[in-house]
């Protein structure tokens, strides 16, 4: 009965996308789960080398794809909900139109227990949890509660592999069983020695009490203890040291493993992108990939759509930077603040479900950091005009300040003058619109077939 199922499902999705219409990371899916909402089970099942499943806030779409490159450099060709579409029905689309004897799927917080109770994985990656859409998610503390309750519940089948810099995803490991494993940094050159005042994880998860943070690298991720009752950061088994930030164009790194130390040359920015690669170093190891093979595979790294991602138009070149939060706006500003102003920048601020309607998180971010090294800057977005007001306060001069909602014409008052890099900040919802305007032009493949 099943078969029968997943062929009306199959051929609904050709549908879709032989009229251009979209959907088709999600539409197939969500017929399926409507036909049969046991699908992941059974389709899931069939993988008979098990699954891996990754969800964080920030970062599960670059880590998911770091790891596929890694599996696929080692021979192994995951199914992958490789656009991005991580809820139940991009996991199904995934299952139903995909082949392969191992899975790798990316999956939303929030629907991260169910995926992994029917799914079952062989490993699942837990890499941060930031305060992103109050109004979907909650406090973090909510989606930690959550995700305790779901590792207690696989402790004995599944291993796990958790950031030890966010207290928030370490302390999930007091419920795990003993094959987990950590990852973080070690280079106190990259450090503050204060949190941001946008940072989460204050308090400590097991008494309560404030935690003492000695450094911090991105947000809450750093070194912390509670002098109340002792708990303290683990101890990783994979770590980052001597690390070297090249701006847009990349890190340079030293992986330390128990079997020895590693070059890292990461072609993609920030420190929040050297977390990403040692989730993925750390996962790809815990399914039997040495670190040194993930180090090599890593090395020829491209970005993933709309993250870092860089596509020619005409003169121009647009670099592409998601941001959707306090903690990953303020990665990509600090990466921004690397390079050779005066910059050209392009926002769009949406505030669509996908996106969160509570738009006030722009507030927190520190956008203050390029105030005195920007050039022209253009707001758009259905919230174009409390960006560019953010940015008046945050110091940007109002003269170099553009407001233009529609995002089409957006982007050809950025592009006119033939700027030689433009850099682009969308939200999640503007990011998609973006993209497919460039796919419309020619200049980029749509999202779905990238």
């Amino acid at each position: 009965m099943i078969r029968t199922k997943v062929a009306a499902a199959r051929w609904i999705g050709r549908l879709s996308r032989a009229t251009g219409r979209g959907g088709g990371t999600t539409l197939p899916g969500r017929v399926l789960l409507k036909l049969d909402p046991d699908a992941i089970d059974k389709l899931g099942a069939s993988l008979r080398n098990g699954s891996t499943v990754i969800s964080a806030t920030n970062g599960k779409t670059t880590t998911a794809a770091m790891l596929a490159a890694i599996l696929r450099a080692a021979g192994r060709e995951p199914v992958h909900n490789r656009a991005g579409s991580n809820m139940t029905w991009g996991v199904a689309t995934a299952l139903l139109e995909q082949r392969g004897d191992e899975g790798l799927f990316e999956v939303d917080e929030a629907w991260l227990p169910e995926v992994a109770e029917r799914l079952r994985p062989k490993t699942i990656l837990l890499a941060n949890l930031f305060r992103d859409q109050l109004d979907r998610y909650g406090e973090t503390e909510a989606l930690a509660d959550a995700w305790v309750e779901m590792a207690g519940a696989l402790a004995d089948s599944t291993s796990f592999v958790l950031n030890a810099d966010d207290p928030l995803i370490a302390d999930i490991g007091r419920h795990t069983g003993p094959s987990t494993t950590y990852f973080g940094i070690d280079d106190d050159g990259r450090a503050v020695t204060e949190l941001q005042h946008a940072s989460e994880a204050k308090q400590c998860r097991v008494c309560g009490e404030p935690l003492l943070y000695e450094r911090a690298f991105v947000g809450h991720l750093g070194h912390y203890s509670c002098p109340a009752c002792g708990l303290a950061r683990p101890e990783p088994d994979l770590s980052a040291t001597e690390v070297k930030l090249l701006g847009m164009d990349g890190l340079k790194a030293t992986i330390e493993t128990a079997t020895g130390s590693h070059s890292l040359d990461l072609p993609l920015p920030g420190l929040y992108n050297l977390y990403n690669a040692l989730a993925a170093i750390a996962t790809a190891q815990a399914i039997g990939i040495p670190p040194g093979d993930s180090v090599a595979a890593l090395s020829r790294m491209k970005a993933v759509f709309g993250r870092a991602e860089r596509i020619r138009i005409g003169p121009s070149e647009l670099s592409i930077l998601l941001i959707k939060n306090p903690a990953g706006a303020n990665e990509v500003l600090r990466t921004l603040e690397l390079e050779e102003g005066p910059l050209t920048l392009w926002f769009a601020l949406n505030d669509n479900i996908a996106d969160g309607r509570d738009i006030s998180w722009v507030w927190d971010a520190d956008f203050e950091l390029l105030s005195g090294h920007v050039g022209n800057v253009v707001c758009s977005g259905t919230r174009a005009a409390e960006m560019a007001l953010r940015l008046k306060y945050a110091g940007w001069p109002e003269q170099d300040l553009t407001v233009v909602r529609d995002i089409d014409r957006s982007l050809e008052v950025v592009l006119e003058d033939g700027p030689e890099r433009v850099f682009a900040l969308p939200t999640y919802t503007a990011l998609l619109e973006l993209r497919e305007l460039l796919a419309d032009q020619d200049s980029a493949t749509r999202y779905w077939q990238s």
